[in-house]
C-alpha cells in the first residue's frame, strides 16, 4: 500500500475519531456529575479535551489545513490525543486538593480510550516499530509525570507503576495486531492490483482472440460465394478471350454466362453478408432455419429436395445451433454449385446422446487429392466449426458416387 493510500484511509477515520472523542469527554462529565458529589475532573480538564478535539475534527475537514501541515499533522493529532491529556490528568487533576472521589491510578485508566486512539492510528500509519516507541515512551512520560507532581506523603508507587506497566503491555499486544491487520490489507491491495493488471491483460489477449476467430468466421463465410464466383468468372473470360478472335458466337455466350454468373454471384456475396448481420437462427429458430437453408440450396440448383428434421423446436446452445447451421450452409453451397446431382438429401436427428447432421447428394463426386489441389476452404472451415463445439466432421465422397458430409456434436448432460 503506497503511503497515499495509507494516508487517505487514516482522514477518513480522523471525523469518526473527533467524534468519538467528544462523545468520550461528554460521557466522562455525565458520570461526574451524576454519581460523585464533586466531579473527578475539574472544568479545565473538559474544555481542553473538547477543544482539542474540535481542532482535529476542523483540520480533518479541512484540506489546506492538512495540506499546509503536511507530514506533521498526523503526529500533531496523535500528540493532541496522547500528550495533552496526559499532561492534563497528572499537572491539573491529580494536584487538585479537592480530588477524593477517585485514585489517581483510576484517573489514569480514564485516559486509555484517548490514548487507544491515538495508538490506532500510530499503527496505522507508521507500523509496528512506532507502535513500541508510542506504547513504551507514553508509559515512561505518563509515571514520570505522576511522580514528579503527584506522590503524596511518599506514597508506593507500586500501584501507578502497575498500572502504567499493564497499560503499556495491553498497548503493545493491541498495536501489533493492528500492525499484523494493515500488513495484511497491504499485501492484499497488491495483490488486488496484480489481479487487475493481469485482467487487464487477460482482456486485451481475449479482444485479440476475438477479433481473430471473428475473422477466420468472415472467411469461412464469404470464400464459397465472393471467391467461387470469382474464380469461375476468371475461368469463363480467360475462355472467352481465347474463343474471341476464333468463333465470336461462342465468344458471346461465354460472355452471356459470366454476366450471369456475375450476377448470382452478386446475390450470394450479398446474402453472405446479410447473414453476417442477423443470423436466421436467430428468427426462425434452428430447424426452420435449415428449411429454408435447404429449400433455398434446392431451388437455386434445380435438384429434388429430400428432407428429414425434428416436428418440434430443439433446445440446443447457441454455438451448437450455429455451428449446425453453417455447416449445413457450406454443404448445400457446395453441392448446389459443383456436385451437378439430381437429389439433394437433409437430415437432422437428437437422440439421448447427441444431434447428428447430415447434407448428402448424388452428384459428381471428388477424391481428397482433388479437395485439397483445388485449395478451398470449405472443408476446413467446416472442421473448424465443428472443432469449436467439440463435435465430428466426416466427409465421405467418391466419384460418381456423390458426397456425404455428416457432423455430430456430443450433447452434456
Amino acid at each position: 500500500m503506497k503511503e497515499s493510500d495509507a494516508q487517505t484511509d487514516v482522514m477518513r477515520l480522523l471525523p469518526l475519531m473527533a467524534g468519538l472523542w467528544l462523545g468520550y469527554v461528554l460521557i466522562l462529565l455525565l458520570i461526574d456529575h451524576l454519581f460523585y458529589p464533586r466531579p473527578v475532573f475539574p472544568p479545565p480538564y473538559y474544555l481542553i479535551n473538547g477543544a482539542n478535539a474540535l481542532i482535529v475534527l476542523g483540520l480533518s475537514l479541512w484540506p489546506q489545513g492538512r495540506k499546509w501541515l503536511g507530514g506533521a499533522f498526523l503526529l500533531l493529532v496523535i500528540g493532541l490525543l496522547s500528550v495533552v491529556p496526559t499532561i492534563v490528568a497528572n499537572v491539573v487533576v491529580l494536584p487538585a486538593p479537592h480530588i477524593q472521589a477517585s485514585s489517581p491510578e483510576s484517573i489514569m485508566l480514564r485516559q486509555t480510550p484517548l490514548l487507544l486512539m491515538a495508538l490506532i492510528l500510530t499503527a496505522w500509519q507508521y507500523g509496528w516499530r512506532y507502535v513500541v516507541f508510542f506504547s513504551v515512551g507514553i508509559g515512561m512520560f505518563t509515571l514520570g509525570l505522576h511522580l514528579c507532581f503527584f506522590n503524596p506523603g511518599g506514597a508506593s508507587i507500586t500501584p501507578p507503576v502497575t498500572v502504567v506497566l499493564i497499560q503499556t503491555v495491553s498497548f503493545l499486544v493491541v498495536g501489533y495486531f493492528i500492525s499484523v491487520l494493515i500488513r495484511r490489507l497491504e499485501q492484499q491491495r497488491a495483490s488486488l492490483v496484480r489481479a487487475n493488471a493481469q485482467l487487464t491483460d487477460y482482456a486485451a489477449a481475449l479482444e485479440d482472440l476475438t477479433i481473430s476467430r471473428e475473422r477466420n468466421r468472415m472467411a469461412r463465410e464469404l470464400h464459397d460465394t465472393l471467391a467461387h464466383t470469382l474464380s469461375a468468372l476468371s475461368v469463363q473470360l480467360e475462355t472467352v478471350k481465347a474463343y474471341w478472335d476464333v468463333d465470336p458466337a461462342a465468344a458471346q455466350g461465354m460472355l452471356d454466362r459470366s454476366l450471369q454468373a456475375t450476377r448470382s454471384g452478386l446475390q450470394e456475396t450479398r446474402r453472405a453478408l446479410k447473414s453476417l448481420r442477423a443470423s436466421p437462427l436467430d428468427d426462425l429458430g434452428l430447424v426452420l432455419a435449415l428449411r429454408s437453408l435447404a429449400e433455398e440450396a434446392a431451388a437455386r440448383a434445380g435438384v429434388r429436395l429430400d428432407l428429414s428434421l425434428p416436428e418440434a423446436p430443439l433446445a440446443l446452445d447457441a454455438g451448437v445451433e450455429h455451428a449446425i447451421y453453417r455447416v449445413a450452409q457450406e454443404a448445400l453451397a457446395n453441392a448446389a454449385h459443383h456436385a451437378n446431382a439430381q437429389t439433394l438429401a437433409l437430415r437432422l436427428a437428437v437422440d439421448h446422446t447427441g444431434v447428428s447432421l447430415r447434407v448428402q447428394d448424388d452428384g459428381l463426386g471428388f477424391t481428397q487429392a482433388q479437395a485439397e489441389a483445388a485449395g478451398h476452404f470449405g472443408l476446413p472451415g467446416m472442421r473448424e466449426r465443428a472443432q469449436l463445439v467439440g463435435g465430428e466432421l466426416s466427409v465421405d465422397s467418391q466419384p460418381g458416387r456423390g458426397t456425404t458430409v455428416e457432423l455430430r456434436v456430443a450433447l452434456c448432460e
